[in-house]
């Protein structure tokens, strides 16, 4: 079987967009460290456009750049946009496990948006194993009370926001390149956190290191756009969306190594149980699929 049609494409690519986010998302904390957030998000689209612009034209798009701007592309964008904007407020004022586990409840909203949109069916058995994956995130992220203010409020419009970007997605055309939708995301939120910079903050001149940081943030931003893109484009939404939850398992794998931070065995036994989910719902996926008749 060809990686083209087997079952594990859209999961993968779940993995690799979460995997891409996170390495993305520990360089841009590390810059935050004497820069304010909106320059580092301004400063880290400009880097990830000098890395896309170059790569777009050597893979031969120069000639579908003004999809960049396509009415639904700029939509999906649009979200991104906000939901960024919302998640770096509130990643600022509040713990950090706490942000993240709001952040859980996107895939069962992409589910339930697709299942309202699309008429995608979910099934029992599905929504349970669904719901097992949600806990183990939680138990990744460990949640306190603390967390509850406006600024939970935004984490949780980011959750909203993330899923409204996903669902959007599935309707960009097909004859659109993931690649242009990418660039597409890197130029709306850089134009979305320069002016939120110019309105809140005063500029800090980076220093060497920042922008050592944020050049690898940018590139791998870009393959976090990619491949989530993609993932929703070729995997059925309820296969796919599960593997989200791999967010808390690269999260705690980067806490390990960058910051000293090793996991208990609450959060081990969380990340065990988003593993086996995600992977008993596309075993499932693929056994139904085996089961379907041929005409």
């Amino acid at each position: 079987m060809s990686l083209a049609t087997h079952p594990f494409r859209g999961p993968l690519f779940m993995v690799l967009a979460t995997c891409s986010y996170v390495i993305n998302d520990t360089m841009m904390k590390l810059a935050t460290v004497g820069l304010p957030p909106y320059e580092v998000l301004f400063l880290r689209g400009c880097a990830g456009l000098l890395w896309g612009l170059p790569l777009m034209l050597a893979l031969g798009y120069g000639r579908q750049l003004p999809l960049v701007f396509e009415r639904r592309v700029l939509a999906r964008n649009l979200a991104e946009m906000v939901a960024i904007l919302c998640y770096v407020v509130a990643l600022a004022n509040m713990p950090i496990a706490d942000a993240s586990a709001l952040g859980q409840v996107t895939p069962l909203l992409v589910l339930l948006g697709a299942s309202i949109l699309f008429r995608e069916r979910i099934g029992g058995v599905r929504m349970a194993l669904i719901g097992a994956g949600f806990i183990g995130a939680l138990m990744v992220a460990q949640p306190t009370m603390q967390g509850i203010s406006t600024y939970a409020v935004l984490a949780l419009a980011n959750a909203v926001l993330c899923a409204v970007r996903d669902i959007a997605g599935r309707r960009v055309a097909a004859e659109v390149p993931g690649m242009i939708v990418a660039m597409s995301a890197i130029v709306v939120v850089l134009i979305g956190a320069g002016v939120a910079h110019l309105v809140a903050e005063q500029w800090v001149a980076p220093q060497l290191h920042h922008l050592l940081l944020l050049a690898g943030a940018g590139l791998f931003l870009i393959f976090g756009h990619f491949f989530i893109f993609m993932a929703y484009r070729v995997g059925p939404t309820g296969v796919v969306a599960p593997f989200y939850y791999f967010f808390t398992f690269w999260a705690v794998l980067s806490g390990l190594v960058v910051f000293g931070q090793f996991p208990n065995a609450l959060a081990i036994s969380g990340i065990v149980l988003v593993v086996a989910s995600g992977l008993a719902i596309v075993l499932l996926d693929e056994r139904r699929r085996r089961l379907v008749p041929v005409a």
